[in-house]
């Protein structure tokens, strides 16, 4: 019966750290530990895992600030699990994934795994506009999370595990803060390990609440595929340059308003169309005309602030 470490990085969110804690406690699969990195929070939340002791068999660690990275790799270094899974602190866990999980690697062995995320009922609104935006076809190309995806899949550090042997020879992530998950499956990969994605293992990935928050949080990911790209050169698709293409195409319209007014209004038709099929999909998929509403915005925001990051991070110096 395999025994799972869940290593779980946070940095000032007790109260997403209880939710999740919570969702483990109904798991139908309970040969695991949880170890909890505080990454240098001036909020911490030890306070809280005093409620959990009876159900959950929990490490708690403090460490001085040091970024995603490097704090998982302290966990990893601590756990005793055949594998290592990792959570962002601001998921929830289904109670049947460690059970999906048992049961797809006892058919298919993998070095590595990811899954899904989802929109939990209990979500906001625009949480949920920004988990379709994250998901879309129209936004991402559909290749997070998906079955058929243009290249091998790549687990992501929100929902990622990886068996001991990956961390022994690899020594665990790389970078710290951006595009850390990217280059670490990266590296797995080139080191000849096999992954895979386990589709009933999803997480409910609540990401963030505000459109300013989801904006900086997206545009570093821009930043961090440059990172990852600069180690890794051959893994940086024409389908990650797509939201580059979407920025410089809306430079390019706005700036048609000063020069050529005919192809200014055409320009915008096109992009009503593109935005109006975003609001009817997202509408229908979330049964809500609000939530289509709304993933208009979230869409604009994940296009333009990832595609920022890609040329921010690519003006600068390696």
């Amino acid at each position: 019966m395999r025994f799972y470490s869940v290593v779980i990085p946070v940095y000032n969110r007790p109260d997403e750290v209880e939710e999740l804690l919570t969702s483990l406690t109904q798991q139908t699969y309970s040969n695991f530990e949880v170890i909890i990195v505080e990454d240098g929070s001036t909020e911490k939340c030890d306070v809280i895992l005093e409620q959990f002791k009876d159900t959950l068999n929990i490490q708690y660690f403090y460490k001085e600030n040091e970024g995603q990275g490097p704090a998982r790799n302290f966990g990893y270094g601590k756990a005793k699990g055949d594998f290592f899974v990792v959570f962002d602190s601001d998921c929830l866990i289904p109670p049947h994934y460690f059970e999906a999980v048992s049961a797809h690697l006892d058919k298919e062995s993998l070095d590595a795994f990811g899954g899904p995320d989802r929109e939990h009922e209990s979500f906001t609104r625009l949480q949920k506009a920004i988990s379709y935006s994250m998901t879309s076809v129209f936004t991402t190309g559909g290749i997070r999370g998906k079955k058929h995806r243009l290249d091998t899949f790549h687990p992501r550090s929100f929902n990622m595990g990886i068996s001991r042997e990956v961390f022994d020879e690899t020594g665990g992530f790389k970078l710290t803060r951006m595009g850390e998950d990217i280059e670490f499956s990266m590296r797995m990969l080139e080191s000849g390990f096999k992954t895979g994605l386990i589709s009933d293992a999803y997480v409910y990935h609540k990401r963030r609440t505000s459109l300013g928050q989801f904006f900086k949080q997206i545009k570093s990911f821009g930043r961090g595929r440059i990172q990852a790209s600069r180690l890794h050169p051959s893994e940086l698709k024409l389908v990650h340059l797509l939201p580059l293409v979407f920025l410089l195409g809306l430079t390019g319209w706005v700036s048609t308003y000063f020069w050529m007014s005919s192809l200014f209004v055409t320009g915008g038709v096109l992009l009503s169309l593109f935005f109006l099929l975003i609001l009817i999909d997202s509408s229908l998929k979330n049964k809500s005309l609000l939530i289509g509403i709304l993933s208009m915005a979230t869409s604009f925001v994940q296009l333009t602030a990832y595609g920022l990051g890609l040329v921010s991070e690519s003006l600068k110096k390696k």
